[in-house]
């Protein structure tokens, strides 16, 4: 199994979710080892953003990666879409302090990678795999995580609205079943918060065309939802993204219930600072077959990950 990146250049604009300014980003193709960066451009030149768990600064609305004084929102999207779609080595070239927030989901970036094509690069992949169980909880909060080999979300959240209550769902993630169970989940807020926000200075891009959105008792959106689970699944979403920020692909399997861009990080900070004793890169040498509680042994890095 190689390393993958897209095949040409690819470009698009739209809305930023704070600023509600236009903004814009271009995809271009990535030599092996590269990983997802970020090049941000405006009048002062262009300056390079390298995903870490530790540079996620706020988490507050979308994830925002921070690198002194140069940062770049809402993220999560494209880069769930990234990974989601196997991508491995991509360069990012953002203007306006933010990505686009398009829909409000992956779809629209999914179909960007789709257009630009990919390519089979000539270094094998490597990945982030756990070794061992960890339970991660914060007062009614728990993400846990096992090895898997895959990337593999069994999510449930629980809100108190006639339209939501509890949900779950579950996915092994592939480009086909991100592509066709995940990338159109949008984003969802309430009514209540939005005007609250935007009563603040905050989210003066969020609108009916970029998210669902909630009253009392029902999604006011005329077109409704896109599955009967909408809201689920763009949890999942959101988390395939935040893991994202590693610095390679993460394989495990994760049980998570009721976590949010926060918790998601501070999951991620802890699992990297604590790597020795969670995760082993791996090197994989030809396809793999997924299968649940497959733990890296004692082959080294470079080695295929199959037994």
């Amino acid at each position: 199994m190689f390393q993958k990146t897209i095949r040409k250049a690819i470009s698009c604009s739209g809305i930023g979710l704070h600023s509600g300014r236009k903004v814009s980003l271009s995809l271009r193709p990535a030599p092996e080892d590269t990983g997802i960066l970020f090049c941000l451009r405006d009048g002062e030149g262009t300056r390079f953003l390298k995903p870490d768990p530790k540079a996620v600064q706020s988490t507050r609305l979308a994830t925002t990666l921070t690198r002194g004084k140069d940062s770049l929102s809402t993220v999560e999207h494209l880069m769930a879409a990234v990974r989601g779609m196997g991508v491995d080595n991509i360069r990012v070239e953002a203007e306006g302090g933010e990505l686009p927030i398009m829909d409000g989901s992956a779809a629209p970036f999914v179909y960007l990678l789709r257009m630009a094509g990919t390519q089979v690069q000539s270094a094998p992949k490597r990945v982030l795999a756990l070794t061992r169980e960890l339970d991660f909880e914060r007062e009614d909060k728990w993400i846990r995580a096992k090895p898997y080999q895959g990337f593999r979300v069994d999510y449930t959240i629980s809100f108190d609205h006639p339209r939501i209550g509890d949900q779950r769902f579950s996915i092994d993630l592939t480009p086909e079943s991100f592509s066709r169970k995940l990338a159109k989940a949008r984003t969802f807020g309430f009514l209540r918060e939005v005007e609250f926000l935007r009563s603040n200075g905050l989210a003066l891009g969020g609108s009916l065309e970029n998210a669902v959105v909630l009253d009392e008792y029902n999604v006011i959106n005329e077109d409704g939802l896109r599955f009967k689970d909408e809201f689920v699944r763009h949890k999942v979403l959101d988390f395939a993204g935040d893991m994202a920020v590693a610095e390679l692909p993460l394989w495990g399997h994760f049980q998570v219930f009721a976590s949010g861009h926060g918790l998601n990080n501070e999951f991620l900070r802890y699992l990297v600072d604590n790597s020795g004793e969670y995760l082993r890169e791996v090197t994989l040498s030809r396809p793999t077959e997924t299968r649940e509680g497959y733990v890296p042994g004692a082959e080294p890095v470079g080695q295929p990950a199959v037994a």
